[in-house]
């Protein structure tokens, strides 16, 4: 999610906790403008997630892509950025390690149900200092199990840490309808294409085709989530046709960006 041209980025501010007030606690932020935050971590688990916009958490491992029906999970003491579309709600829950003993120590995209959607609303709703052993402590209880079962999705861009690699990353994020070819780079970079290849698949478990195309779905869910045509879209990052592109994330998400936004 690059800045674009006309769109204001903002930074947004860490909340400065020494601690949690309770184990499960809810943070709400509308966030009118694109915004990011700087690297940091918490000494806590967060859960990144919006009710409207898209989030993206950027690790030293790669983005991990969060539209309303996915949400962000990110384990306690790993450094992260925070980026957000414009007109962006969240709804972010930070939780002890105490509750979370279940969980994976690496960050994932997570499905939000509805009613897991619901529950995070609610949640968000309460006071900041409730009663554990009242109805606000067992709706935080009923949160922490469907955060259990939440299902892992495959919302994450793998980033490349090789240098030459990493050149071709900050110039597609930045315009990831660019046509430019491996053997292109290749030439433009004084490696062989091949080379680029082996690389390629090495540092992020995916060929340059495949990591591409998954960076272009990923950079076109802000825009479809704010409604616009599929088209358009489509052509913004790099597809000759509407079709080609619908093909192309029914394949990655196993739906249409009609039935995906739905």
């Amino acid at each position: 999610m690059p800045p674009k041209g006309h769109e204001k980025t903002v930074r947004r501010s860490v909340p400065g906790l020494s601690s949690l007030p309770r184990p499960v606690y809810g943070r709400t932020e509308s966030l009118p403008n694109r915004a990011l935050t700087r690297r940091h971590s918490h000494p806590w688990v967060q859960l990144s997630y919006a009710i409207s916009g898209v989030l993206e958490i950027h690790t030293s491992v790669g983005r991990f892509v969060a539209p309303p029906q996915r949400a962000v999970w990110i384990p306690a003491g790993m450094p992260h950025r925070v980026f957000s579309s414009p007109h962006t709600e969240m709804r972010s829950l930070y939780l002890d390690c105490s509750v979370t003993a279940w969980a994976a120590e690496r960050c994932q995209v997570l499905e939000v149900s509805s009613l897991l959607r619901e529950l995070i609303r609610n949640f968000s709703q309460v006071p900041v200092e409730y009663a554990e052993d009242g109805p606000d402590g067992r709706l935080a209880q009923v949160l922490l199990d469907q955060l259990a079962a939440a299902p892992q999705v495959d919302l994450m861009l793998p980033l490349p840490h090789e240098p030459r690699l990493r050149q071709i990353y900050r110039s597609l994020n930045l315009r990831p309808e660019q046509q430019t070819t491996l053997g292109e780079w290749s030439t433009r970079l004084g490696v062989s294409e091949k080379t680029l290849s082996r690389l390629f698949l090495k540092d992020t478990g995916l060929t340059f085709r495949a990591w591409r195309q998954r960076l272009r779905l990923l950079s076109a869910l802000p825009a479809l989530e704010r409604g616009e045509r599929v088209t358009d879209v489509a052509l913004g990052c790099g597809y000759e046709s509407t079709s080609a592109f619908i093909v192309a994330f029914r394949q990655q998400f196993d739906a249409t960006p009609g039935e995906f936004f739905r």
